[in-house]
């Protein structure tokens, strides 16, 4: 599946297990998007992270998704990329025929970072 951010960061490995799958990923601190959020103190954008959970769940499930809610989204720790670059997404995914129900947590070290569930479609061609 292509991504919507070139580059921004890299599947390093993950572990499925039934339906969870755990993720570690790399976030590329060198990318533009650090330079201008925020310039002298990289933070990443929580929408790119809501973003990387949505390319996850297509690689893990086998299908295009397009967002169609989310529920209980909490940004609990600011990810700066040169501090904590190395992410663990835990990712709970449930087909449910024609959409994809996704409960995501994401941390670095023993932080958690972000908690959120989602509901996507799947694309059809």
């Amino acid at each position: 599946m292509p991504t919507l951010i070139t580059d921004f960061y890299t599947l390093q490995s993950y572990e499925k297990a039934g339906n969870s799958f755990i993720a570690h990923i790399s976030l590329n601190r060198e990318h533009d998007i650090f330079k201008g959020h925020f310039p002298g103190n990289p933070v990443t954008p929580g929408v790119c992270m809501m973003q990387i959970v949505k390319e996850l769940a297509e690689e893990f499930s086998g299908f295009p998704l397009f967002l169609q809610s989310a529920s209980n989204v909490k940004f609990m720790a600011i990810i700066n990329p040169f501090e904590t670059p190395d992410l663990k997404l835990q990712l709970d995914i449930e087909d449910t025929g024609n959409n994809v129900k996704v409960k995501n947590t994401t941390s670095f070290g023993e932080t958690i970072a972000l908690k959120m569930s989602a509901s996507y479609n799947k694309l059809t061609s």
